[in-house]
């Protein structure tokens, strides 16, 4: 078998990255078989864990890949507007807009002590990008001035976590735009 180049095996294992995304927001963790992950990347078993070992591995991959695409987010866009994002993600028809990952990252964040030192990295990466996207704000006049920075941002991760533990039994509504308008509002 030829040997593929470097950049080939990159674009391959991004490839994978993507299909699992689909297969893992749409099946969940324990949904999301060996087979459903062949099917979903037209790969057999033994590409798609040449590239990550095992399941474990792959789920791993993504949430690295999701903590640094939200924390990349979070330093351009304003924390609302990517929950506004995942509202029409989650209303988009397909599964849940991958939001299925998010709910075994809650998971696990409160039942494996591992995965919470490891996931502390990646929660302070976005914390951080949240914190300098408000300062940001701040400077501009855009947010307001009374509360400290750092608990304006925590304030959102609150927001964002519970909409996210809302979206798991509700599905996406008018309602909760209404809400994230206030949370808009109580930046101001």
């Amino acid at each position: 078998m030829p040997r593929l180049s470097a950049e080939r095996l990159a674009a391959r294992r991004e490839r994978i990255l993507d299909a699992a995304w689909a297969c893992f927001g749409r099946y969940g963790y324990a949904g999301a078989t060996v087979r459903r992950l062949e099917q979903a990347t037209g790969m057999s078993r033994g590409a798609i864990f040449h590239h990550f070992g095992d399941k474990e591995m792959l789920f791993l991959a993504l949430v690295d890949r999701e903590a640094r695409r939200i924390a990349v987010m979070a330093g351009r866009r304003d924390a609302v507007g990517l929950m506004r994002e995942m509202l029409a993600d989650a209303g988009a028809g397909d599964g849940h807009g991958g939001l299925e990952l998010w709910w075994e990252i809650s998971h696990r964040l409160r039942t494996e002590d591992g995965f919470r030192t490891a996931w502390a990295t990646h929660a302070e990466a976005v914390t951080g990008a949240i914190t300098r996207r408000l300062e940001h704000q701040r400077g501009a006049g855009r947010v307001r001035s009374d509360v400290p920075v750092r608990a304006l941002a925590l304030y959102l991760q609150l927001i964002c976590e519970g909409l996210v533990s809302q979206l798991a039994d509700v599905p996406a509504s008018d309602e909760l735009h209404a809400v994230l308008d206030f949370v808009t509002d109580s930046l101001r």
